[in-house]
């Protein structure tokens, strides 16, 4: 199988064999498929859930991370070509935020253009700050993880869960923060910005910067209470919001 294999790319959730639409969801640093487990109930069932798998975790920890934002963009717009039938949305949370931005451009300069481009968690390429925790030590790395929110950090607490899961997450780190677009290109796509009010990781302002790839009127910002991770305890109203978005595409 080639790396841009879509049957190992996408965990696809169908609730109708002949979809209106399809939702692709970009997880966060260090995450998986798992995050979407409970969008697909959610949504109408004519829009179909594809949940991007990363390389390096679950059924695919046996591969290799990637950490170069090009490199993963372009497989994973390679990967979608099976799924070009029926309009896309993408949706990323956080580290996923930029690789559905860049996943949407790739997909614009070959004259599609997704529906819509829902990011979540991160601030504007042009924004984001970047720091040096890729290649910091294990604790260091741990403790920043947890002060973003109750994410299953306390799977590090335990030694053979964390020579598992820190691969990944180290890679993810070194990927987003190796991530500088000296020019970030606009998007024929709307965009609409989720993010917590509490999220200690992102600014509310550098969330709303996603306004300036998005063309005049058609950007929203949307915060929802909570922190890094608000779209867990938040999920039927987060989900309910981007159902509402997409109902008319």
């Amino acid at each position: 199988m080639t790396a841009t294999d879509p049957k190992k790319w996408f965990r696809v959730h169908r609730r109708t064999a002949d979809p209106r639409l399809r939702l692709v969801c970009f997880p966060h640093a260090g995450g998986t498929a798992q995050l979407f487990h409970g969008w697909p109930a959610l949504l109408p069932a004519d829009v179909e859930v594809l949940a991007v798998r990363y390389p390096g975790r679950q059924d695919r920890l046996a591969e290799a991370c990637i950490e170069d934002m090009a490199t993963l963009a372009d497989a994973v717009e390679d990967a979608l070509r099976p799924w070009l039938d029926r309009p896309l949305a993408l949706f990323g949370h956080s580290m996923g935020a930029c690789v559905a931005y860049e996943v949407a451009l790739r997909l614009e300069a070959r004259g599609i253009v997704p529906e819509h481009l829902l990011v979540s968690a991160h601030e504007a390429p042009q924004w984001a700050e970047h720091g040096a925790l890729g290649d910091a030590d294990d604790e260091t790395l741990i403790t920043h993880v947890g002060h973003l929110g109750d994410l299953h950090s306390e799977a590090y607490d335990h030694p053979e869960l964390r020579d598992l899961l820190l691969p990944a997450l180290r890679s993810d780190y070194r990927l987003i923060e190796g991530y500088h677009p000296a020019d970030p290109v606009p998007v024929k796509a709307p965009i609409t910005a989720y993010a917590g009010q509490d999220d200690p990781s992102c600014e509310l302002d550098g969330v709303r910067a996603w306004s300036g790839l998005a063309a005049p009127g058609s950007f929203e910002l949307c915060p929802f209470p909570g922190d890094h991770f608000y779209l867990v305890a938040r999920e039927a109203e987060v989900v309910a919001d981007i159902a509402a978005r997409l109902a008319g595409a």
